[in-house]
This record gives structure tokens, C-alpha cells and sequence, in this order.
């Protein structure tokens, strides 16, 4: 499964410690994130995750436009409430989670609850939906 990460430059510390706690399922999928808090996972998770441009230069569009042409199986995006001007807006991304049933969490519980369940193999229908459209 192919899943982004994004975190708002308050949620980066809170995203690594979540990485690091959950490598062990996170290691046996495709992880694409912008590029602060890519680098950031990668060197204290000991991940392999390809990493877009940060936030503020076009990370989040590209990520966008992968959930767009349904390429993202799960968005894992911590926000700060208070987003700043250069972080990435959650409208669009949510938005389009939205419109191609792509599960998404905004906060640690409900990411917990995704990671979860896709070790569980719950989320195994998005490979099925992934594949029918192809």
C-alpha cells in the first residue's frame, strides 16, 4: 500500500515518535511524504520513504495530485489547528480522500486506529479498488 504523510511543522516531532512506534508495519509499504518530515521519519524511523518538496515549495500539491489519480491508499496528515501560511492546507487533500475513498487521519488516535487496521488487513479492499481501475 502507498501511504503519505504530511505534518505541520508543530505535528513533526509528534509524526516521527508515530513512525517510530509503528515501523514495523510501516516498513512493509510504500511511504511518500513531504520533504521535512520525510527526511525527518527517515533518519529516526530508519524507513525508506521517497520524499516530495517540502510543504511550503509543492510537496502537498504532489501528493495531491497522486490522491487525484488515486496512486495513495492512506493519508496520514497531522495538523496543527493554528496552520501557518506556509504549511500545506488540508481543504484540498481532504477534499479529494473524499471524493476517492481514501482513508485519512488528521490527529495520532485515528492514525493508530488506520495503522491498525491495515496490519489487520482490513484496508486490503483499496488494492482491490486500486486494481479495478487500472
Amino acid at each position: 500500500m502507498n501511504i503519505a504523510i504530511i505534518a505541520h511543522d508543530q505535528k513533526k516531532e509528534l509524526m516521527v515518535q508515530f513512525c517510530i512506534a509503528y515501523r514495523g508495519i510501516l516498513s512493509k509499504h510504500t511511504i511518500l511524504a513531504t520533504g521535512i518530515t520525510g527526511k525527518r521519519v527517515a533518519e529516526a524511523a530508519g524507513l525508506n520513504v521517497h520524499c516530495f518538496y517540502s510543504g511550503s515549495q509543492g510537496g502537498a500539491e504532489q501528493i495531491a495530485a497522486r490522491l487525484q489519480y488515486n496512486e495513495i491508499d492512506m493519508l496520514l496528515f497531522f495538523r496543527d489547528t493554528i496552520a501557518r501560511p506556509n504549511e500545506p492546507s488540508d481543504k484540498e487533500l481532504l477534499r479529494l480522500c473524499d471524493e476517492n475513498n481514501i482513508p485519512v487521519a488528521t490527529n495520532i488516535a485515528t492514525a493508530e486506529i488506520l495503522i491498525r487496521g491495515l496490519d489487520r488487513g482490513d484496508l486490503d479492499w483499496r488494492e482491490y479498488l486500486r486494481n479495478d481501475n487500472n
